[in-house]
């Protein structure tokens, strides 16, 4: 072979890692770094607010200034270290349920389109009965009959996420389960588990993924959905749904519930961002289709 085929050879390969460098700007880098600025906010959160964000020490309604960045509230509490200790909340309990609803959809997901039969069939109605309410109707239902808490509200949200990872991680083992490399393990004398979790699973891991990074920003605004509705964070606890409800209340004080609408907004779209670029990354259709 000469050296112009074994260039031709490579550059199929060369353009792909171009590519997948090349999808990293601007948005993909963008999300990361806002992602990770918040996690450190939430980290650092002692730190890094200026005042306790329960402490009732200011008069009410002050208005943004060089004292309160983000003014204060209805209480006289600072709202900028609210806006800071919330992160504390929102960002930890949309990761936690996000992985809560990736091991419970994804597991019962990969069992049922790898065994199917009975356990598929009760999984996939079970997924288009949930499937048939408004998730947010749902989890209200949901949280309503559990009592109005933020551990129930995490509960509801996992109850009507699951199915989604569900779904996808049937539709990929179906589409994987009668692969040559599958089968010739089974005749090798490999069990069904140990087929599903070695030569399956990978095959899955990839779309699962993209999908979860991409479910952080819908946690996050289910979660800050049901806490503005009362049915999320209890006072005088630091979340932003509950802040910007807040707001909602006194409309003519406008930075009560512009700042925290603000930090759902960005959080929501760093993780939207990151979560195309890893479709992007992760899917070699989209590359081949952007290298051509």
């Amino acid at each position: 072979m000469s050296t112009q085929n074994v260039a031709d050879a490579l550059s199929p390969g060369l353009k792909l890692r171009k590519n997948r460098r090349r999808v990293w700007r601007p948005l993909g880098v963008t999300g990361l770094v806002v992602l990770v600025i918040w996690i450190l906010v939430a980290a650092l959160a002692p730190v890094l607010a200026p005042h306790d964000p329960l402490g009732q020490q200011f008069d009410r309604f002050l208005s943004p200034s060089g004292a309160h960045w983000f003014g204060t509230d209805e209480l006289g509490r600072d709202v900028l270290s609210r806006v800071v200790y919330g992160a504390r909340v929102t960002i930890p309990l949309s990761l936690l349920l996000v992985v809560c609803s990736l091991v419970i959809g994804a597991v019962v997901g990969a069992a049922a389109g790898y065994y199917g039969g009975w356990l598929e069939m009760l999984v996939m109605r079970t997924a288009d009965l949930v499937f048939a309410f408004p998730a947010i109707i749902l989890a209200m239902a949901v949280v309503a009959a559990l009592g109005a808490d933020l551990t129930n509200a995490v509960l509801a949200i996992v109850v009507v996420s699951w199915p989604s990872y569900a779904r996808v991680a049937r539709g990929l083992v179906l589409s994987s389960r009668n692969a040559d490399y599958v089968l010739a393990t089974r005749l090798l004398g490999a069990s069904g588990r140990r087929s599903l979790l070695v030569d399956v699973t990978p095959n899955v891991a990839g779309p699962i993924l993209v999908l979860a990074t991409l479910d952080v920003g819908n946690a996050a605004l289910l979660l800050s959905g049901l806490s503005f509705l009362g049915l999320g964070a209890r006072p005088p606890a630091a979340e932003w749904g509950a802040m910007v409800a807040a707001g909602a209340s006194n409309f003519d004080k406008w930075w009560l519930g512009l700042f925290p609408g603000l930090a759902i907004l960005t959080l929501v779209l760093a993780v939207n961002f990151l979560g195309d670029t890893l479709r992007d990354m992760l899917d070699p259709r989209t590359a081949r289709a952007v290298i051509q």
